[in-house]
């Protein structure tokens, strides 16, 4: 996700504006998939990105890991695995996706909710595994977020994605590592790396948010432009796009807290807590950043209009010195007979010196009242 795209300089790669009409489009059609169907049919977006499964399934002794699967292979791993991984990136296939959850016993309307991907973030109690539906930074730059389900069960964990591509790498290197902390424990301290890997991604972007609006906000005071307001309002447009994400998760990550779940262990609650805190200081920079921003457009408006007025000054100024002459110019120009200054030798350049005192004497009164002195915006101090 460069900083510098053209619009939005620090979102993914289209700029902010295209990327909301994207979802906006993604949202109808998931909608209009809904209409008239019965309740856990599962529908895969026309355009959802192939679908490619990776198991990862380990001990504190043991480590295996395989790309490309299919159902069956699946079926054989959870004979023989203590701690079952599956990651299902894209979701095309809805025949291995129905398959995956015969298979582990997963409700039709969770299978609907992977699938829809305009679910708000949410988490789910059945009786045999958890259901968790986050928001996520999408790492292959076709939009801001993405979608991301979990599943975690007794002795298994699923993750569904929208495409290839995650901030789990750190935690898939935990995993390959002998003697690492997180092999000894079940699928809900696994589901708690990902948890907490999925909120400390939006830190780095929100780093990158802070130093683009420092920037905008030394542009709008020195230099005011238009092409400056576009870039605030994509930038404000993903702020409310991370705020969407965030907002709920906190209630999410508040469930898994507070309720009773024999899935998720005690000593599992107290790192989630910690992703508690962080969803919140994630919500504060969030709200700061956005009230930043907006107070950016009032000053953006307020220095368009000063400087407007400092425009309007200069030119009612040359108008105020310029009507004098005019009225001079009028008077000697009617070619009355009779008027002495016409036939005067030294006429022409007697009125033009005349006018030219006038106008000197003018310039001279408006620059002691201090009204021809152009105002620049002075740099802004160091803090």
């Amino acid at each position: 996700m460069p900083p510098d795209a053209p619009v939005s300089p620090v979102g993914p790669g289209a700029p902010a504006h295209e990327r909301s009409r994207k979802a906006r489009r993604r949202l109808r059609r998931d909608r209009r998939r809904s209409l008239g169907q019965p309740a856990g049919t599962v529908i895969a977006d026309p355009a959802a990105a192939p679908t490619h499964i990776q198991a990862i399934w380990y001990d504190e002794r043991q480590f295996h890991e395989q790309s490309h699967l299919d159902v069956p292979a699946l079926r054989q791993l959870q004979k023989h695995s203590d701690v079952l991984w599956i990651d299902v990136a894209g979701l095309a296939d809805t025949a291995a996706i129905k398959a995956i959850g015969e298979s582990f016993g997963l409700h039709r309307l969770t299978l609907e909710d992977i699938v829809n991907l305009h679910q708000r973030p949410k988490v789910e109690v059945f009786d045999h595994y958890v259901f968790i539906v986050m928001k996520m930074l999408d790492a292959t730059e076709t939009g801001l977020t993405e979608q991301m389900s979990i599943i975690v069960g007794q002795d298994f964990l699923i993750t569904f994605q929208e495409r290839p591509g995650d901030c789990f790498d750190p935690t898939r290197a935990r995993l390959r590592r002998d003697g690492g902390q997180l092999r000894g424990q079940g699928p809900d301290a696994l589901a708690h790396a990902l948890i907490d890997a999925v909120i400390d991604n939006f830190f780095p972007l929100l780093e990158r948010y802070g130093e683009a609006i420092e920037d905008l906000e030394d542009a709008v005071v020195s230099a005011p432009a238009p092409a400056l307001i576009e870039r605030l309002h994509g930038i404000k447009r993903d702020l409310l796009e991370v705020r969407r994400s965030v907002w709920p998760t906190r209630e999410l990550l508040n469930a898994l807290i507070r309720d009773e779940n024999p899935l998720i262990r005690d000593a599992t609650k107290v790192y989630l807590r910690d992703c508690y805190d962080h969803a919140i200081q994630l919500m504060d920079i969030v709200e700061t950043y956005r009230e930043i921003a907006s107070g950016l457009l009032d000053v953006y408006l307020s220095s368009m209009s000063a400087k407007l007025n400092e425009v309007m000054k200069i030119l009612t100024i040359i108008a105020t010195i310029f009507i004098p002459l005019s009225f001079f110019a009028g008077v000697w120009g009617m070619n009355f007979e009779l008027m002495p200054e016409l036939k005067w030798r030294y006429g022409y350049p007697a009125a033009l010196g005349f006018m030219a005192i006038v106008a000197g004497l003018l310039v001279w009164f408006f620059k002691r009242r201090g009204w021809l002195e152009w105002e620049r915006p002075a740099n802004r101090p160091d803090p």
